[in-house]
């Protein structure tokens, strides 16, 4: 497990969501359209890593990507006993 500083969790998360919307063809400015956030806060989330909770929901909701929100902490069922023994699961 590689331990990161909430900072670098967040430039990383930032990171691979410009990734995924560039990869998508999706532009700053559709994004901005879908979900209401505007473009200053997008733009900063991708360069900074910095935005609402809120605010992410909505951006990443306007990519297609709920999955990625609504299974954030959801919890995991373990893939077998063995894992179950060690308490590799949440």
């Amino acid at each position: 497990m590689i331990l990161e500083t909430p900072y670098e969790m967040a430039l990383g998360v930032a990171e691979r969501f410009r990734a995924l919307r560039k990869a998508k063809k999706i532009t700053l400015k559709e994004v901005t359209e879908k979900s209401g956030v505007p473009y200053s806060t997008i733009r900063r989330f991708e360069s900074k890593g910095e935005i609402s909770f809120l605010a992410f929901a909505k951006i990443v909701s306007a990519i297609g990507e709920d999955d990625a929100i609504t299974g954030l902490f959801a919890e995991r069922i373990p893939d077998s006993i063995e894992e179950v023994i060690r308490g590799n699961h949440r």
